[in-house]
């Protein structure tokens, strides 16, 4: 078991579980969220949502995986970043990972993939995020075995990983190699 960062499409993960970048009314939205929705089937996803909205920002929730090859989507609604004080954000931002590590592990999952929570449109600063999303994981895997992908979808992010991975012992993956373990389909770019 053990944590992976790599850069690729989430909604192409085959893991136990996806979390998804939620809204607070678990609609379907842009960016990530938009990814999952389409990939998995938008309405039959909405229709599972609704019965489960709204949700408080850091709460998790799940829902079955439906057309994805993860058998789970967890959404997760993090925080928008300028709508706190940041010392509320971080809070925020660190118990998202946490709740949706403790529903994967209440159901039993033993695998994951995250994207980088709150750092598209809920506009949360990408460093600080991926720091906070590495710290989350780590220290939750010190107690759980879990296989953990962080998936990252731009190149920045990708970059700053590869700055910070080695100080973390973090692997850092190319997606045809992640695809070995995980059976993803690698990214189209």
């Amino acid at each position: 078991m053990g944590f992976w960062i790599v850069r690729n499409d989430i909604s192409k993960s085959k893991v136990d579980a996806i979390v998804n970048a939620a809204n607070k009314e678990l609609k379907k939205g842009g960016g990530v969220c938009g990814a999952i929705f389409k990939a998995a089937g938008a309405s039959k996803l909405q229709e599972a949502c609704q019965k489960l909205a709204p949700i408080e920002t850091s709460k998790a929730v799940i829902t079955d995986g439906f057309a994805l090859k993860a058998n789970y989507i967890i959404h997760v609604a993090g925080p928008i970043y300028h709508d706190y004080e940041p010392e509320e954000a971080e809070r925020l931002l660190r118990e998202s990972y946490r709740n949706a590590l403790m529903m994967a592990r209440e159901c039993g999952c033993k695998s994951i993939a995250f994207p980088l929570l709150s750092a598209g449109i809920y506009g949360y600063p990408k460093l600080e995020a991926l720091q906070i999303a590495i710290s989350e994981i780590k220290e939750f895997l010190q107690n759980v075995d879990m296989d953990v992908l962080l998936v990252l979808y731009d190149e920045k992010s990708v970059s700053q990983a590869k700055e910070l991975y080695g100080d973390l012992g973090i692997d850092m993956m190319e997606s045809k190699e992640i695809d070995n373990i995980f059976n993803t389909e690698g990214s189209d770019d």
